[in-house]
């Protein structure tokens, strides 16, 4: 265990509302507490409108947020010590395929059967909420003249001169980028060549900026500190309502699932199950959506039923045509790489 994932654990500990319940001896619902973790900042908010507060008027379970850039690394300290204190956390599809039954717990929800899902985006852990892409977008300030059309552009500084932030911590979307930027055909992705990825974000290194959050990305948009970025759709729509001058860029973008997790020994599984079930239902997965810009993946909601803003219709790649080209992020892939992945993407950053 490193000393890092004990002081955050330790943290999480002291700033939980109610000592957890013994396992198999739940508290009534109107004394559950569950601790919800997510990406912080807006990501938190829309979670707490559309999932938390009316279950909570409905039920009488109330919800403690927290949020970590290490999630997976906390949750994994979490279960080999024995204190799971984080109840649900929101995770794409290839965490939850690659720890299902280890870091999380293995749920059914019956209200959600299988085929509406799409064939693959299920496991014994997790059924999709939603869909999301990882798209390119730039600053239309910085760039009043020629502006970037294509994933190549993101590459070109010497045309589109200024500085990119993309997320330090997790390179899925970035990789895929940088591949069919270096001529990848986007059918021929996976296996991903990291080392040939890698290379190409080399060339240059000296302009990207490494976020640690998702919110000091946004905020390096915002604070006019970066031009362009390739980040989740959902988080460039709160960017661009934040203040973030931004316009999409639709030549490449990968996309993925999220699903909402009970990390393994919670001791709340049952109230846990019970708020995601809820979580899970047409109405406030149609609230989500209309509220963060996400995509429901459940085939029996009509998409053109869903009130979407004109910015989440702006940055929303599932919407209309002529969204360029999609490709999916493999999960089963990312769960069988996304640790020496992650690694070479962070040994690449400090030079090593």
């Amino acid at each position: 265990m490193t000393a890092l994932s004990v002081v955050g654990v330790l943290a999480l500990s002291a700033c939980g509302s109610s000592a957890p319940q013994a396992s198999g001896d739940e508290a009534p619902a109107g004394d559950v507490v569950l601790t919800w973790e997510t990406t912080g900042g807006p990501a938190t908010e829309k979670e707490k409108e559309a999932f938390q507060d009316p279950y909570t008027a409905e039920s009488g379970v109330n919800f403690e947020n927290v949020s970590s850039p290490t999630a997976v690394n906390q949750i994994q300290t979490m279960v080999d010590s024995g204190n799971v204190i984080w109840d649900i956390t929101h995770k794409g599809s290839f965490v939850s395929e690659q720890y299902c039954g280890e870091l999380f717990e293995e749920v059914d929800y019956p209200g959600a059967p299988d085929d509406l899902f799409p064939e693959g985006s299920t496991n014994g852990c997790a059924k999709p909420i939603s869909k999301y892409g990882a798209a390119f977008a730039y600053d239309t300030e910085a760039y009043t003249g020629e502006v970037p059309t294509k994933i190549e552009d993101f590459f070109d500084v010497d045309t589109f001169p200024g500085q990119r932030v993309v997320y330090g911590s997790n390179p899925r979307g970035v990789l895929e980028a940088a591949l069919v930027a270096d001529g990848v055909d986007p059918e021929e992705l996976f296996p991903l060549d990291i080392d040939r990825a890698l290379a190409k974000l080399d060339t240059i290194k000296e302009h990207i900026i490494f976020a640690p959050t998702l919110t000091a990305l946004q905020q390096n948009i915002v604070d006019k500190q970066a031009t362009m970025t390739i980040t989740l759709t959902g988080r460039l729509g709160s960017i661009y309502d934040s203040g973030g001058t931004l316009a999409p860029v639709w030549d490449f973008t990968t996309w993925d699932f999220d699903a909402l997790l009970i990390p393994k020994g919670s001791q709340n599984v049952e109230a846990a199950r019970d708020a995601i079930a809820f979580a899970m239902e047409p109405e406030q997965v149609i609230r989500y959506a209309e509220i963060g810009g996400s995509t429901p993946v459940r085939s029996d909601i009509d998409l053109e039923s869903i009130d979407f803003s004109d910015t989440h219709k702006m940055f929303n790649p599932f919407l209309n045509a002529d969204k360029g080209v999609l490709a999916l992020q493999d999960p089963v892939w990312w769960a069988e790489n996304n640790a020496e992945a992650n690694e070479a993407y962070v040994a690449w950053q400090v030079g090593s």
